[in-house]
């Protein structure tokens, strides 16, 4: 067996293992599957054990893995939950986090490059990692669950525009053409998802759902496939289109069929949290770079400084505007799941890395401290959750629902 077929049966072996595992001490300590798959990636990769090595086709299915992941974060968003007030709030949270992240990162970087790497991953959310452990905990459809989706999905959707704009290595005029492009696409996209759809449409979809033919999956893959074609047409990064792909789906399988959208979406998670998803993590701690950690004693350092940054300049600003009808104790499980990151770090770091703006070990410094994150940050909200008893929170003005 070739050396890419070794590592891909390694990659399987430990998604398999990583949920058995969770499982496991789940009744002592609920930590998140990712933590598994990507200590277990590490374990397995070139930094320890040296059984498994990236490859094309690892590093192709691990690149799969990130766009459906942003893919199924877009398509969480419930736009009858995520608006008016606690949208504005979110988007201005994030705006205040990406000019302390621009500071920072200079400061520490010494320099406008370095920096705006840094800078940008600090105010990344990992929302596709933040949104299972809400399922699970029975969070995700509720009023704290709302707003934790609002400020997370801004975390998402914000850092990416600002790869688009500020790490493109274009200038900020045609950078700001072409992502104005994208986004009239994008809303013609949304416009032709809120049309009727025509009556075979539905009956195609009813007739196929449990067969080979697979009609609605296959036709959700095919808007992923373009908008991700339509992003890197215009230079843009894929991850933009895979978010975007996830908006509109949703809005088709809303308006065309309802009843059998979470069906849909449950074939979709499958293929996505079954199988390219763990890929993605598990390869993320093939490549993280462990030697340039430990060997360097500034990357080291830097690691539990990255993490106290995450946490000062993206949980900062949302401490502060944070919607008011929540309580202390939610708005604390409100900071920690905002500022939980690790893709888009790993995207982020890998671009540095590759463009020479970042050395190694910082950006393993950054990816260790989004790890940590992931680890540390969704336990901490949980057990604040639970202090504060998971009380229900009152609904906004206006009624159940926002108001633009």
């Amino acid at each position: 067996m070739s050396h890419s077929g070794i590592t891909l049966v390694l990659i399987m072996t430990i998604a398999v293992l990583a949920p058995l595992l969770a499982y496991g001490v789940s009744g002592r300590l609920p930590v998140p599957l990712v933590i598994f798959e990507i200590l277990l990636g590490i374990l397995v990769g070139p930094a320890v054990l040296d059984w498994a090595r990236p490859s094309a086709l690892v590093d192709g299915l691990s690149e799969l893995g990130l766009t459906m992941l942003i893919f199924l974060a877009g398509y969480e968003i419930e736009f009858d939950k995520v608006r008016g007030d606690t949208l504005r709030r979110a988007l201005w949270a994030w705006a205040a986090a990406l000019v302390l992240g621009l500071a920072t990162g200079i400061l520490l970087g010494g320099g406008w490059t370095k920096g705006v790497f840094i800078g940008v991953a600090l105010t990344s959310t990992a929302l596709g990692t933040v949104l299972p452990v809400l399922r699970d905990a029975g969070d995700l459809h509720g009023r704290f669950g709302t707003v934790v989706m609002a400020f997370g999905a801004v975390g998402e959707f914000g850092p990416i525009i600002a790869m688009a704009l500020l790490l493109s290595g274009r200038g900020a005029g045609e950078s700001t053409a072409l992502l104005a492009v994208f986004a009239a696409l994008t809303a013609g996209a949304v416009l032709w998802a809120l049309r009727p759809r025509p009556p075979w449409f539905s009956r195609v979809i009813s007739r196929t759902l449990h067969s080979s033919g697979q009609f609605a999956v296959r036709f959700v893959f095919l808007l992923l496939a373009l908008m991700l074609g339509a992003s890197e047409a215009l230079g843009l990064d894929v991850l933009l289109g895979a978010f975007a792909a996830g908006l509109v789906t949703r809005l088709v399988l809303a308006g065309a069929a309802p009843a059998y959208g979470p069906q849909i979406l449950e074939k979709v998670e499958a293929v996505g949290f079954g199988f390219l998803v763990p890929v993605f993590f598990v390869v993320t701690g093939i490549e993280f770079d462990l030697d340039s950690l430990l060997d360097g004693g500034r990357s080291l350092l830097l690691l539990p400084v990255f993490l106290l940054l995450f946490l000062v300049v993206r949980g900062g600003p949302i401490w502060f505007l944070a919607p008011r009808d929540l309580g202390r104790k939610d708005r604390g499980g409100l900071v920690l799941y905002g500022s939980t990151a690790l893709p888009l770090v790993v995207a982020i770091t890998t671009i540095g890395v590759d463009d020479g703006a970042m050395t190694a070990g910082e950006a393993a410094a950054l990816v260790g401290a989004g790890m940590l994150s992931v680890l540390l940050f969704p336990l901490l909200a949980l057990k604040a959750r639970a202090e504060a008893g998971k009380k229900a929170l009152p609904a906004e003005r206006g009624g159940g629902s926002e108001a633009w």
